[in-house]
């Protein structure tokens, strides 16, 4: 049965796919994203047809069988990863993904496709970063490590210091005095027990997209997160995190779990001098970014809008094919299939593929000023 729903309480929002692979030549990848996209079909059908209920199985029929035999949805994420990459906010990379966007939705059909201006952050990895830990007897052990989005870069010379361990963002102010003039250590591991790992993913995230700034409150030199990963391996994550104005930028890395294990076990023995962390991060000026939106005009109730979007940007170190490529060409993809059938929406259907999630938000928050301001009714 499908039900409507009061379309004025729906605000808009966005959402990462969270499934973390390697390729998106994988075909389970490639269901996953249909299933996706008949997800989004299935609440379409509930809130912008209108049909009686007894057409309704024969309406999700004809979309699905439109999705399966002619999506474009899996062919245009290759060519996003693959033909432009990474698409980091401020990049010439992310450009090149709204033109790329805005000429998908047009080719799908959309009533209006139009760019949505907004001023996203600039930062840039520079060259690879490195960090090693010294240990008593002089001997050197190599981390595997990313910068995080938005921290400060140490120059060429590094930065060297003792290590301060900390469990929980709760330990730092009592270490104030061991802290300043060190390396903090956020080894807050992902709780292995929550049945939705991404729950212990949000839990554990205060200590990359908060710790940093903190440690740096308390006069630390540099800082180290234990990498947001259910599992031991020598894969780091990035990320981004977030500075008080108030305190100093610094230096900050995510270590892999299978570093992050052995620093620990070290710092236990009592068998670490200092580490070293090499970074060349930069932030430049913000630089002017697009939300890309392409809609169908509702022919009853045009002024209802209903939403579905993804984010466009990726950080810099991979594809974005999940976080959040498939969501964008799922976005497009609804388009495609409701214009492929000559279905007529009683509300306007709008696809919004938004800027600066992954180090800002700045899509999201001026999409929502400009509704605001517009008096939309989503």
């Amino acid at each position: 049965m499908i039900l409507s729903v009061p379309l004025k309480f729906i605000l808009p929002k966005f959402s990462k796919v969270i499934i973390w692979t390697n390729s998106i030549k994988n075909y389970h990848s490639q269901r996953i994203i249909m299933k996706k996209i008949f997800i989004s079909f299935l609440f379409l059908i509930a809130c912008v047809t209108g049909f009686a209920q007894k057409n309704d199985s024969v309406m999700i029929r004809k979309i699905v069988d439109e999705v399966m035999l002619n999506s474009k949805a899996y062919s245009n994420l290759r060519v996003l990863c693959k033909d432009i990459g990474h698409r980091l906010s401020g990049s010439e990379n992310y450009l090149k993904a709204v033109t790329l966007s805005e000429k998908l939705l047009k080719e799908a059909g959309a009533d209006t496709v139009y760019l949505q201006k907004c001023m996203v952050p600039h930062w840039e990895r520079g060259k690879k970063e490195s960090g090693e830990i010294i240990l008593n007897k002089g001997k050197k052990v190599s981390m595997n490590l990313l910068a995080l989005g938005n921290s400060e870069g140490t120059g060429a010379k590094g930065v060297q210091a003792k290590v301060i361990e900390v469990k929980s963002l709760d330990e730092l102010p009592g270490l104030a005095a061991e802290i300043k003039g060190n390396i903090v250590f956020l080894n807050v591991k992902m709780n292995p027990l929550h049945i939705n790992t991404f729950d212990a993913y949000s839990e554990s995230a205060r200590s990359r997209s908060r710790g940093p700034s903190l440690a740096a409150k308390y006069g630390a030199v540099g800082a180290m997160v234990r990498t947001l990963s259910a599992n031991l391996n020598d894969v780091p994550n990035t990320g981004n995190t977030y500075f008080n104005d108030s305190f100093p930028k610094i230096p900050a890395v995510a270590i892999s779990t299978n570093d992050a294990e052995l620093l620990s076990q070290q710092l236990k023995k009592g068998n670490v001098a200092s580490v070293k962390l090499t970074t060349h991060c930069k932030t430049f000026p913000d630089a002017v970014g697009y939300n890309v939106i392409g809609e169908i005009r509702g022919s009853e109730f045009p002024e209802e809008i209903v939403l579905v979007g993804g984010h466009l940007d990726s950080w810099d170190v991979g594809e974005g094919a999940h976080d959040d490529g498939a969501g964008v060409m799922q976005s497009i993809e609804v388009i495609r299939a409701l214009k492929a059938l000559d279905l007529k929406p009683k509300r306007t259907v709008r696809a919004v593929l938004f800027a600066n999630e992954e180090n800002g938000l700045r899509g999201a928050v001026e999409y929502l000023n400009q509704a605001k301001e517009d008096n939309n009714n989503h």
